[in-house]
C-alpha cells in the first residue's frame, strides 16, 4: 500500500523564472475565459439580446485563439499568422 505525503508550501519560496514565464504564457487564456464567463454570466441575468449573443460569440473566440496560440507554443510551431 502507497502512502501520499502532502509537503507544505514553503512560505519563503519565491517562483522561479521558469513558473512566472509559464504563468505569464497563460495569462491570456485566463483572461480569454474569465472574458466568456462574464459575457455568459450577463446573459443569465435576463431577456438574451443580439449584443449579449455577439459579446458571447466574439469572447468565445478570443479564448479558442487563445488556447491554439497556447497549444501552438507548448508544440515548438512557429507562429506565422497562418490558421492552426
Amino acid at each position: 500500500m502507497s502512502t501520499i505525503i502532502a509537503l507544505a508550501p514553503d512560505p519563503d519560496r519565491e517562483p522561479t523564472a521558469a513558473e512566472l514565464d509559464a504563468i505569464a504564457a497563460e495569462t491570456p487564456l485566463i483572461e480569454a475565459e474569465v472574458e466568456l464567463l462574464d459575457a455568459q454570466v450577463r446573459a443569465l441575468d435576463g431577456l438574451v439580446t443580439e449584443l449579449d449573443q455577439q459579446r458571447i460569440r466574439r469572447a468565445r473566440r478570443k479564448m479558442l485563439a487563445a488556447r491554439r496560440d497556447l497549444s501552438n507554443r507548448g508544440a515548438g510551431v512557429a507562429q506565422t499568422g497562418g490558421a492552426a
